[in-house]
């Protein structure tokens, strides 16, 4: 893709019901959740502005009325009647995103603004047609995250589970609608679209190089919170 073009719609999947940031969840939906005071989906949504983004979609399923309250307006959201996992989300949002490819951002994931430029990167390495392309991370920079790695990223940028570097994906996907057709109407994972990608040689990532923050749970949540200083 052409880095002069306009810069990508960002999907942010804001639906989950954050079970596991329960008791702060019990009261907010996860993206709300404040980390050293700034709620959750803003600080992922800083990290793409920092890069040039500006047109943003959510889904909303739980407490979907509290995050369009605190948006007032301002964000795009998909409800969700029920929920869609995380390939079924994007899907029913794709009518709303009008760029193509998108990017698919988490919303429990972030990188502090200015702190790298990996969008810029995975636009760079972007080819068009079914390629999904990663954002990855070395084990080394992440905080919040309890495996050892997802996958393994090969010299030439595929991802494998077994040739390269161990890496974790960092929460974010640039995609092209196409990927999406053929799939199932209602609930299915993101992530049987990656592996697809993967069998037909078609899964590449970029690296994040700078500290990553995973807020899954309250330890998590306390230990990103202590290395911002908060």
């Amino acid at each position: 893709m052409n880095q002069e073009s306009r810069f990508p719609d960002v999907m942010l999947l804001a639906a989950g019901l954050g079970t596991r940031l329960r008791p702060l969840t019990e009261t907010l939906p996860k993206p709300l959740v404040p980390v050293a005071g700034v709620p959750l989906i803003e600080r992922v949504m800083a990290s793409a502005q920092a890069e040039g983004a500006k047109r943003f979609v959510a889904n909303a399923h739980y407490r979907a009325d509290q995050l369009l309250a605190h948006f007032g307006g301002l964000l795009k959201v998909s409800r969700e009647e029920h929920l869609l996992g995380t390939g079924g989300g994007v899907k029913q949002a794709l009518p709303m995103l009008h760029s193509d490819p998108i990017l698919v951002m988490n919303t429990d994931a972030f990188w502090l603004p200015g702190a790298d430029t990996p969008l810029a990167r995975m636009l760079a390495r972007y080819q068009g047609g079914n390629e999904v392309v990663l954002l990855c991370v070395h084990p080394r920079h992440a905080t919040g995250f309890g495996r050892s790695h997802d996958f393994c990223l090969a010299p030439d940028g595929r991802i494998t589970y077994d040739y390269g570097a161990p890496v974790i994906y960092a929460g974010v996907a640039l995609v092209g609608k196409s990927l999406f057709a053929g799939t199932p109407d209602g609930a299915f994972a993101l992530t049987d679209l990656f592996e697809t990608a993967r069998e037909r040689d078609e899964l590449h990532g970029t690296v994040l190089d700078a500290p990553w923050f995973h807020v899954g749970d309250p330890k998590a949540l306390a230990a990103t919170e202590k290395l911002l200083g908060a």
